[in-house]
């Protein structure tokens, strides 16, 4: 299973650190990212994660993408995030979960926790993505776990399975898809529904839709895609990876190729307007193709 949760960052003079949740990018000493430029805040920016990805928040002065003023920007391989004039950094790669921790009880359904979250049950049942007051249970990311308190009662470590009784009900944490949080088969946040036709060749794979522009996917992304898909079950991500990548013997860079192309294809995917859980972790290290009532998968390869 895949925890990790990184961003691959490289600076003007070509240097790439890897960032996480929580890691500060500026000038100060103490900075994940160093950056020695007087333009430069000493706490610049921070990297967090939420809503199953990698943001850049802005802490002193806004960043800019496209000359557009942002105080927030989701973290994409690709993108390019001026700091300042004449200051910017590239986003190389992105890493998320396989899983991240949950909520589940009654009003509630199944809810992500990250970053900050209040579960309130008057009055009614929600879950608010903010610090509350009158919270039954409040939530915080470390950047390296989950923390809780529930009212009156002490700090304590968040893990699957555990249980907060609130007013005679309980609500348990469960484990989620990392991208089951960022985007749903009903509501797939600007992304297109229509019916998809995926016609996979190994080398190439065409995404096919109506009134849309065919998606045309190539080298290792098209051929991650056409490995899972035309097994036509979750697949091991460690078989896919070796054939992939027959020269690499070591299990820890076989995983870091895998995450990197993964995060690469989703990135391709979501700017295309092609649904984010297209391809889904199951969280016992198996992925899949996930198919909607009307997509269409055809094997050419």
């Amino acid at each position: 299973m895949n925890w990790r949760c990184a961003v691959g960052l490289r600076a003007s003079d070509g240097s790439l650190v890897e960032l996480g949740p929580g890691d500060i990018i500026g000038r100060g000493w103490n900075a994940s990212l160093q950056l020695d430029d007087p333009r430069v805040s000493e706490a610049h920016a921070m990297v967090s994660h939420r809503d199953g990805a990698l943001w850049m928040l802005a802490l002193r002065r806004r960043v800019a993408v496209n000359a557009e003023s942002r105080t927030e920007v989701e973290l994409e391989p690709g993108l390019t995030i001026q700091l300042a004039d004449g200051v910017a950094v590239a986003v190389e790669y992105v890493i998320l979960p396989d899983t991240i921790l949950g909520l589940e009880g009654p009003g509630l359904g199944a809810r992500p926790l990250s970053g900050v979250g209040a579960l309130r049950v008057r009055p009614r049942v929600e879950l608010l993505s903010r610090f509350d007051d009158d919270a039954a249970v409040l939530f915080w990311s470390t950047g390296l776990g989950m923390r809780a308190r529930a009212a009156g009662g002490e700090v304590v470590d968040v893990v699957p399975g555990q249980v907060f009784e609130v007013e005679g009900r309980a609500y348990a944490v469960i484990e989620l898809s990392g991208t089951r949080a960022a985007a749903t088969p009903t509501r797939a946040d600007g992304a297109v529904d229509a019916p998809l036709r995926i016609v996979c060749r190994y080398d190439t794979v065409h995404i096919v839709r109506i009134g849309r522009p065919v998606v045309v996917l190539s080298g290792l992304l098209a051929r991650l895609l056409s490995e899972i898909a035309t097994v036509g079950k979750p697949v091991g991500w460690e078989g896919v990876a070796i054939a992939l990548w027959p020269e690499v013997d070591d299990r820890s860079q076989l995983r870091r190729r895998w995450d990197v192309q993964m995060s690469r294809l989703r990135a391709r995917l979501r700017a295309a307007g092609v649904r984010g859980d297209l391809v889904r972790p199951d969280g016992k290290g198996n992925f899949e193709l996930v198919l909607g009532a009307e997509d269409v998968m055809l094997d050419e390869t």
